[in-house]
């Protein structure tokens, strides 16, 4: 072994490397560690001074699979790579790696700077080929056996869990006997607290409106501290969004046995290094999963059954067809609508006035395909009238039994609230009644301990009152206190559910609650152009309905002309002017789309709108400023000139109308001498047709 030391490795350092995979060999097994830490006596004797030996011990509990964590074995590397190791001491092989990769690339870095590896077996030079041979040996052999351990370890595990057998922290609620087996918590108000948590989400249908029921009522949630002085024991507390989904989502309180719900999932990171996340599996992939293995708060039914109503409150996925969570707003089809053109669902949309009218919109078609219009949009309002009044005839018939089974839900809330505030208060009463023993049983003598478990008592007692207000001051502000004097006022109710649907204290939110208890879906169909949309409705039961909404004018619909009018104007056009026709109007009493009174402007409006042409109020003797100015061969101008000195009569109908005049024979005769004697009229005649000469 000595032989392959040189001098130009004592002239080197010596890094010696601890490394123990976990904290608790370090704590339990030192005996390795205090063997790791010999390994400088061993350098000592091999030659190295002092001076020149560094141990490298901050890995110590760190696992040997990777390397990204372990900065010692970073700065090992780093340090060999720039030629200033001699020899790296290590008890074994696998202490130094348990990576193929980290172990290859350190001896390769090894033999290039001619660095040795020395253990308990001897002395290696990763340089010559038999030494590296040798070396990648016990690196293939230290990863397998890792393997093995792994494998053996799982496999254990895995048996027991089949067997039901492989113990491991119980959710609240549960707890091992003395036998091993999982029974119920013993303690009434943890159980009253989880039992009132699983009721209040199936009426209710979302996590958060147990949070709300809970921190309404004053009722605490226990929970089991891990670790510490407190470990094992209960805490009540605050119940937390998170904490109810955990609930709901644990087939622990189903009475089922599962083991292998979780993964971990290794990825490259953000910074090239190997990560592990946990990942959850779906239900089909659990290894182990034992029904009525202990006893069970709610059925497997009733569990499978939570877990939909969680996915159906999922609002970050655009693509799902479900219906979603009964959230705040007015529209109370939210959820329930698929357009017929793209079958995806029809979202909600506010608008006006800051966002208090709802309308149903679909811009799917829009998004994919870059339309320049959406699908459909729709008032809320119209669609919601007409499903509402669809679903109060539906319910009519069971009028009665719904106000009974509202009576009776209140009157089991009730119930199950203050049964939980007494249970509270039989902790508080225990608790005093212990604290009160405990200072009759100190000695008197003995003041210091005494006047501390007395001030013990005065807080209990000041507690136990404390909380027995906060109970009186609950059953005062309690809604349904008095149920059974109110239950003549609840079936009378009953039988009033249109008003009650349509009542102002009645939420949207139940609303929205009642329908995804009765419809399934909305298929909801509208044409471009047409006054009317086409929905069909899908009960739960598997029935359908196909019903025909009318779609309100908008405001440009309201407010244009109706068909009749136009053609009323386009009739009188002929004989009459606008002013005439819009007197003829407001005599008659009509009214524009606005509810105003007709002026000659409007009318002029619709005629423009419409191409009207005006009226023809022109005698057959009578032309036109153009057709004298043709059957004479003269310009316009000529004509007016003739208008102005009154040698042809004209008239007009009103100011800026056209001119029409009227000509007798002897007029017309008189009118052709001077064109053929006026010298400025020939000129311009002939003018004209050397210009239309040229223009050919």
């Amino acid at each position: 072994m000595t032989s392959k030391i040189q001098t130009m490795h004592r002239e080197r350092p010596a890094y010696v490397y601890l490394r123990q995979s976990t904290m608790g060999q370090v704590r339990h097994n030192r005996e390795s560690t205090e063997r790791q830490y010999a390994l400088k006596d061993k350098a000592l004797a091999f030659g190295w001074r002092a001076d020149q030996i560094k141990v490298l011990d901050g890995d110590l509990g760190l696992s040997g699979s990777q390397s990204h964590q372990r900065e010692d074995f970073k700065t090992l590397v780093a340090d060999v790579s720039m030629g200033k190791v001699g020899a790296v001491f290590a008890l074994e092989a696998s202490r130094l790696s348990r990576s193929n990769t980290d172990w290859h690339r350190l001896l390769e870095l090894c033999s290039l700077t001619g660095a040795l590896i020395i253990d308990e077996d001897g002395c290696y030079n990763p340089a010559d080929f038999n030494d590296q041979l040798l070396l990648g040996l016990k690196g293939t052999m230290s990863q397998a056996e890792l393997h093995f351990i792994r494998a053996r370890l799982q496999g254990g595990k895995l048996n027991k869990a089949k067997k039901g057998e492989l113990r491991a922290p119980l959710p609240v609620g549960y707890i091992y006997d003395p036998d091993g087996r999982t029974v119920i918590d013993p303690d009434a108000e943890v159980q009253g607290a989880i039992r009132l948590l699983f009721d209040v989400f199936r009426e209710s249908g979302s996590a958060y409106r147990v949070v709300k029921h809970f921190a309404g009522t004053g009722v605490r949630f226990p929970k089991r501290s891990y670790g510490g002085a407190w470990d094992g024991k209960l805490v009540m507390g605050s119940l937390s969004h998170a904490r109810v989904c955990e609930v709901i989502k644990n087939p622990a309180y189903a009475g089922t046995y599962v083991y292998g719900r979780y993964a971990y999932k290794k990825h490259i990171g953000e910074d090239g290094k190997i990560r592990s996340k946990i990942i959850k599996k779906p239900m089909e992939e659990w290894e182990v999963r034992l029904q009525d293995h202990h006893p069970a708060y709610i059925s497997w039914e009733d569990h499978l059954e939570n877990q939909q109503t969680l996915t159906k409150n999922l609002t970050k996925r655009p693509d799902t067809m479900l219906a979603g969570p009964a959230r705040e707003g007015l529209a109370l089809l939210q959820g329930l609508l698929l357009c017929a053109d793209c079958g995806r669902k029809i979202y909600v949309r506010y608008m006006g006035n800051g966002g208090i009218y709802p309308c149903y919109q679909c811009v799917w078609r829009k998004r994919d395909s870059l339309a320049t219009s959406e699908c459909l949009t729709i008032h809320a309002t119209v669609l919601d009238d007409a499903i509402s009044k669809c679903v109060v005839e539906v319910l009519t018939p069971d009028q009665i039994d719904v106000a009974l089974k509202a009576f009776e839900e209140l009157e089991r809330r009730t119930s199950v609230v203050n049964r939980q505030w007494q249970l509270k208060v039989e902790r508080a009463e225990y608790e005093t009644q212990l604290a009160q023993r405990r200072y009759e049983a100190v000695d008197p003598v003995n003041r210091l301990v005494a006047s501390s478990l007395e001030k013990n008592w005065n807080n209990a007692l000041a507690s136990l009152e404390a909380l027995r207000r906060e109970f009186e001051t609950h059953q005062e502000k309690q809604e349904f206190s008095d149920v059974s004097r109110r239950r003549t006022e609840i079936l009378a109710l009953g039988k009033e559910l249109p008003n009650l649907w349509a009542a102002p204290s009645t939420e949207a939110r139940d609303r929205k609650r009642i329908l995804r208890l009765l419809i399934k879906d909305i298929v909801v169909a509208r044409r471009k152009g047409e006054k009317s949309a086409k929905l069909s409705i899908r009960w739960q039961g598997g029935a359908t309905q196909e019903l025909t909404v009318a779609i309100p004018l908008n405001a440009p619909d309201k407010w244009r002309h109706t068909p009749e009018i136009v053609e009323r104007v386009r009739s009188l056009s002929v004989t009459l002017s606008n002013e005439e026709i819009a007197r003829i109007f407001n005599d008659e009493g009509l009214k524009t789309g606005k509810g105003n009174q007709f002026t000659e402007a409007g009318v002029s409006w619709i005629r423009f709108k419409h191409s009207i042409p005006g009226p023809t109020l022109m005698r057959a003797d009578e032309l036109t400023v153009k057709q004298v100015a043709a059957k004479f061969n003269v310009s316009a101008h000529v004509v007016y000139y003739w208008i102005e000195r009154r040698i042809v009569e004209s008239r007009r109908t009103k100011a800026k109308a056209p001119l029409w005049i009227t000509m007798n024979a002897a007029t017309e005769a008189a009118l052709g001498a001077w064109c053929a004697e006026s010298s400025r009229i020939t000129k311009s005649r002939a003018s004209r047709d050397t210009i239309a000469r040229g223009a050919l």
